[in-house]
């Protein structure tokens, strides 16, 4: 497979470096996926304003990871599982929700569950929901809104998702003690 470039903050172009030195400065280091994603500026900067809108969106802490989470475990990103396990636990998600989302199984909360449903119909269908799907979230407390806010979420993960694929990035050691495997979920299953 072709070995794609992780770009330092020296070596990125300059329109991520700026990017890239946010993140440094937030967190630490520069991810190994937003390394990779420098490569094309336009694709990082997508990235990033976009999980900007999500965390402005309706959805709470927990609910945004749901949706992402979902399309991680649902798109087999192994990267971006261990990085939002990760993040989950920062943000205070309950573990036996982070629990649910890295094996697929249900949630209790039924509102959250609901919503776990119904981001993975979006995903599954490719964004062609039934009346009958679209009812059912309506029914647990969703609205319009936050159906378009999962078709948000889901754009969101199709950028890292599909990068991580392509350049089979490898993870992070801060993400390394949640390290998730789509063989493993599917047993578990």
């Amino acid at each position: 497979m072709t070995e794609f470039t992780r770009h330092t903050v020296d070596t990125a172009p300059e329109a991520a470096r700026p990017i890239l030195k946010g993140a440094k400065a937030s967190v630490g280091f520069v991810p190994n996926l937003y390394a990779t994603m420098a490569e094309a500026p336009s694709l990082l900067s997508a990235y990033t304003q976009l999980g900007d809108l999500l965390s402005k969106s309706s959805f709470s802490a927990t609910e945004q990871q749901i949706v992402l989470m979902t399309n991680n475990r649902l798109n087999g990103c192994e990267y971006c599982m261990a990085a939002h396990t990760s993040i989950s636990q920062g943000a205070g998600v309950p573990a036996d929700v982070i629990e649910s989302l890295r094996s697929g199984t249900s949630i209790a909360d039924s509102k959250l569950e609901a919503l776990r449903t119904f981001a993975q119909v979006m995903n599954e269908t490719r964004g062609w929901p039934t009346q009958a799907d679209l009812d059912a979230f309506f029914a647990a407390g969703y609205g319009q809104q936050q159906v378009l806010e999962v078709i948000l979420g889901t754009a969101f993960k199709v950028l890292s998702n599909y990068t991580n694929h392509v350049a089979s990035t490898p993870l992070d050691a801060a993400f390394k003690a949640n390290a998730w495997s789509s063989k493993d979920a599917q047993n578990a299953a």
